[in-house]
């Protein structure tokens, strides 16, 4: 036996099987919400058929992707949930406080560009990466 290799333990395996089915299905919602955003401009020329069927597939891997960030989330234990829910309740607040003034801003055209929907996804992602790396470095 090699000393040098640990042999991972089964919460191990199933956190790193878990954190693998995540980044899957998040992958996968990424890469329909893209074709469902794209795809009619680009790959089929505005067809209502296959743009009803690219927003059913993207609410369909959604689904998939809740699910399994719900199984992952349940898998943690219990100082990663602490972290993990409370960067989920830091991003809700950020993204509420946020997203009314950034609707008002744009109504009266004090921004020059249109608020759009990426933009809040993009704060969130953001402050949701940031909250879970001060929260694990919070606690280590």
């Amino acid at each position: 036996m090699n000393s040098s290799k640990l042999q991972e333990t089964g919460y191990q395996s199933r956190f790193r099987a878990n954190t693998i089915r995540v980044v899957c299905w998040n992958g996968a919602w990424a890469a329909t919400s893209l074709v469902m955003a794209l795809g009619p401009r680009f790959l089929w020329n505005k067809a209502l058929g296959f743009t009803l069927l690219a927003i059913g597939v993207d609410v369909a891997v959604g689904v998939g992707m809740i699910l399994a960030t719900k199984k992952y989330v349940t898998e943690l234990d219990d100082l990663q949930q602490k972290v993990y829910l409370n960067a989920l309740g830091i991003t809700v607040g950020v993204a509420l406080i946020s997203v009314v003034p950034y609707a008002v801003l744009d109504a009266y055209h004090v921004v020059h560009f249109k608020a759009a929907v990426a933009y809040l996804v993009i704060l969130m992602g953001l402050t949701f990466l940031v909250s879970v790396l001060y929260g694990t470095w919070r606690y280590r």
